[in-house]
């Protein structure tokens, strides 16, 4: 980029613990704040440098909680103080990214917002760059755009986009209408969907005006709107910021921006779609991380700064926190993650099971490693 979008702003939703990243991802260390490609700084850190191309530094947003703010501001020492948008509590994609535009449009009417999630991995700057480019371009014409990822395979991993009609926006050969969303499919599905190639990969990413994604927001959920409109209101006072956030934000709905907005406003012809031609992977879990770490087929994976892993024909990943030798023989596709107070040993084929393992901590009350 020779220069930012000058109505662009990024944000960065940066919430949830990536429970099925369990035990290296915690509450107090979720999923953003790690290196989990090897790139010597966090995901997090990958995202804003992504991004402060195309808006500048100046005009990035986080939206965060209370309890990471700390080291988010560490990870971040450029950004500034007013673009640190707190929640008291998770409340889900709408509330947070609603909340962040319904700021912002009152200090900038006719901004753009494009929300990018702080935990994802992107290899391919100037395709992404060039993706952007055109979704802002499309939102300007009113639309609510999204950035759908070429499938790389028939992942059963990821929702769908299934990609409609062109659309005819300067600025933007590539953009299309959005003719239905649809959930992660099964195996025969996905392969359907692969060789189909109007299927893209939802990952999430959403490129609008403020005030049209606010106002379909009001359409299909007046009460979540007329919350976050209430506390854009009092957000740049900071005597009445605290108490407002305390008052209003635990009531506001836990609703996922996809049904709120993405998939209402493609039932109305408004929602768009450029299709991404880079590499993304929203590192769900394990198995997407041995992936992306391996080298190669039947290789295993190895993080962690100290980790002392010893192995024989194994293939999979080991994550180490520890000081302990790891030894792997002879086991594919094997999953092993060493912290200080818990072991995770499971497969690929099994990693999105990970996620039941945390439920069941908390229904036994063993929240201490969570």
């Amino acid at each position: 980029m020779a220069h930012p979008i000058t109505d662009f702003y990024a944000v960065i939703p940066a919430g949830g613990i990536g429970s099925r990243l369990w035990p290296l991802s915690r509450a107090d260390a979720p999923k953003f704040l790690h290196d989990l490609t090897g790139s010597g700084q966090t995901l997090l850190r990958d995202t804003w440098d992504r991004l402060a191309p195309l808006s500048g530094e100046g005009r990035i947003a986080v939206v965060t909680g209370r309890a990471h703010r700390a080291a988010v501001e560490r990870e971040l020492p450029d950004i500034e103080d007013k673009n640190v948008i707190l929640e008291s509590e998770p409340r889900e994609s709408a509330a947070a990214i609603g909340l962040a535009a319904a700021i912002l449009v009152r200090r900038e009417p006719d901004v753009i917002i494009g929300s990018f999630a702080a935990d994802h991995v992107i290899h391919g700057t100037r395709t992404f760059e060039f993706a952007v480019q055109q979704a802002v371009d499309v939102a300007r014409a009113g639309y609510i755009c999204t950035i759908g990822i070429q499938p790389g395979e028939a992942s059963v991993g990821f929702g769908y986009i299934k990609k409609g009609g062109e659309l005819d926006v300067d600025g933007a050969p590539e953009a299309a209408l959005v003719e239905r969303f649809v959930e992660k499919p099964d195996f025969e599905t996905a392969q359907t969907y692969f060789a189909d190639r109007s299927y893209l990969w939802n990952a999430g990413m959403f490129i609008a005006r403020a005030d049209v994604l606010l106002a379909e927001i009001e359409a299909n959920n007046p009460a979540l709107h007329a919350g976050l409109i209430e506390l854009a209101a009092a957000w740049d006072d900071r005597d009445a910021r605290g108490p407002a956030v305390d008052r209003i934000w635990p009531t506001l709905e836990k609703i996922a921006i996809d049904y709120v907005v993405a998939e209402p406003a493609a039932e109305k012809g408004r929602l768009a779609v450029i299709p991404g031609h880079f590499d993304w992977d929203d590192v769900g879990d394990f198995a997407s991380l041995a992936k992306l770490n391996s080298r190669g087929r039947g290789e295993l994976a190895i993080l962690g700064g100290n980790a002392r892993v010893l192995a024989d024909a194994s293939s999979g990943i080991v994550v180490s926190q520890t000081s302990r030798v790891i030894s792997v023989i002879g086991v594919q596709d094997i999953v092993v993650v060493d912290t200080e107070d818990a072991l995770l040993v499971t497969t690929s084929a099994h990693a999105q099971r990970v996620k039941g393992v945390v439920d069941a901590l908390k229904l036994t009350g063993r929240g201490d490693v969570l």
